[in-house]
């Protein structure tokens, strides 16, 4: 009888202790750049394009130095759930699996009393394990009218639901993918287990590429002049041979390649005029997807504020990396440039954060599944390579031991949109690239080398990197100090390159 009351007790605590912590609503896109959400400010902020995620870091902390470690969906998605760079999770490439026990932010929310659910884009070729409940696009998915892998329609690989209307009941050509991510998330909210805390991880498929906006952002921007970056005409930074005539372009510099043969702008057309048609066509239908997802975050707000729980929800926004918008004549992701590198990042949680916060600690991607851990009130697990910045989620200060510099590799040597292998440091005023021009490791990489080399960029003075300041001998002691500094970063995270012989050699050529 003693032993019944104890259980029964011990079950009741255990309850409580589970409800008294924050749901935590994680709502990711793919490829949307920091320039295009309005709160970060620049050139796009005055379209106003994200009226609700700028409500959110109006009501909490906005993060503005917050970076990926591999800006390709794939590998950084395994990032975010492993807590791990590349080389260690084994997701360096678009085309590798992550691995089932690599899977660990969902399984330690679980184990902590959350009910879990993974919704919308997944894009890591297995499975979703750890959560309670899954429904994810196959691979990137379609636009309208998307089917997904849904958890309780049998056994993956084939569950699969054709469409949204065998789930929901709604069977519509004209449903978008995100809004069809929405509904579904709404479903889970409204059935799900209210006795214990919700992490919901909430994945959009926008902005990504081929951009297709849904109908309700059809006339955005129609008659609206998009401001162009002052970098567009310049082209991409010269003076290293290892970048010279690599990346998909805006204009005509890349006849392979260029956003203009996507927006099927007339070939005919002289290369400056093409270059405006080209950016004004990719930039309109990037922002109509753009503010698709924000209206569609409107609907979990107002979802979560008519049940009651929106004050009681940790609400995370971010993107899975950076996107280029036209800067250096470049779109897409990949190069180690800002627009690529740099990642949203804004947190809403009145209970514990101040409205209006804004922090310039140094954060990597690496970091999100040990904060999401401490956030849950839990402890990360050893084998996660980043840290927790919870106290400064709450508005104080970084500790005096944190890093004061971030590393970032792409692997895919000129795969897709021809840009060369790479690794670099960023540190608050300086950047330091070095492009090594070769497949290794890489599943999907191109089997050649290109030309190895380096860029340098003093942040301090030029933050959009238009000039290349590498032979530049006012910068010799700096340049050095940042290679000491860069060898030393790899070491600390294991990445070095004594495992590749012919990375070695190559470094040491133009080192």
């Amino acid at each position: 009888m003693i032993a019944c009351v104890a259980f029964a007790l011990g079950s009741i605590l255990s309850s409580l202790a589970a409800t008294e912590r924050p749901n935590i609503l994680w709502i990711m896109s793919d490829d949307h750049a920091r320039q295009a959400v309005g709160a970060y400010g620049g050139r796009l902020a005055p379209l106003n394009p994200t009226p609700t995620i700028d409500r959110l870091a109006r009501e909490g902390v906005r993060f503005d130095n917050v970076f990926c470690s591999n800006s390709i969906c794939t590998p950084s998605r395994a990032t975010l759930l492993s807590g791990q760079y590349s080389h260690v999770n084994g997701v360096r490439t678009l085309t590798d699996a992550i691995a089932p026990d690599k899977v660990v932010l969902p399984h330690v929310l679980s184990d902590l009393g959350y009910q879990t659910a993974m919704i919308g884009k997944w894009h890591l070729h297995v499975e979703p394990t750890g959560f309670d409940y899954y429904c994810v696009l196959p691979g990137q998915g379609t636009y309208f009218n998307p089917e997904f892998f849904d958890q309780n329609a049998g056994k993956w690989p084939d569950n699969r639901r054709q469409m949204i209307g065998k789930v929901l009941g709604k069977a519509d050509a004209a449903l978008h993918a995100d809004d069809a991510i929405t509904d579904l998330s709404l479903h889970w909210l409204s059935e799900r287990d209210t006795s214990k805390p919700f992490f919901l991880m909430h994945h959009f498929k926008s902005p990504h590429g081929n951009w297709e906006n849904p109908e309700s952002t059809d006339f955005l921007y129609e008659n609206t002049y998009i401001p162009e970056p002052h970098t567009l005409r310049g082209g991409p930074v010269t003076g290293s041979p290892s970048t010279e005539g690599l990346g998909s372009s805006i204009g005509k510099r890349n006849l392979k390649r260029n956003i203009g043969m996507q927006m099927r702008v007339d070939q005919d057309m002289e290369a400056e005029a093409y270059e405006t048609a080209a950016y004004q066509r990719y930039l309109k239908k990037y922002l109509r997807c753009v503010r698709g997802v924000d209206d569609n975050i409107g609907r979990l707000i107002d979802y979560l504020e008519s049940t009651g729980e929106l004050d009681n929800t940790i609400i995370l926004y971010t993107s899975d990396q950076g996107q280029l918008t036209g800067e250096h004549d470049y779109y897409d992701k990949r190069w180690m440039y800002e627009e690529s590198l740099r990642m949203p990042f804004i947190v809403r949680y009145p209970p514990a954060i101040k409205a209006g916060l804004i922090s310039d600690a140094m954060i990597t991607n690496v970091d999100f599944a040990p904060t999401l851990i401490d956030l849950a009130g839990g402890e990360a697990p050893g084998s996660m390579q980043g840290r927790s910045f919870k106290t400064m989620i709450h508005g104080g200060d970084a500790p005096d031991d944190w890093r004061e510099a971030v590393y970032y590799r792409y692997w895919m040597q000129l795969a897709h949109h021809y840009v060369p292998a790479h690794y670099g440091i960023r540190t608050t005023d300086h950047k330091l690239i070095f492009y090594y021009g070769l497949p290794l490791d890489a599943s999907g990489a191109v089997p050649e080398q290109s030309p190895a080399g380096w860029q340098f960029f003093d942040l301090s003075r030029d933050p959009d990197e238009t000039i290349d300041l590498y032979r530049d001998p006012k910068y010799t002691e700096t340049i050095a100090s940042l290679k000491d500094e860069l060898l030393e970063l790899k070491a600390e995270i294991g990445d070095t390159d004594e495992r590749y012989p012919e990375l070695m050699a190559v470094r040491e050529q133009a080192w």
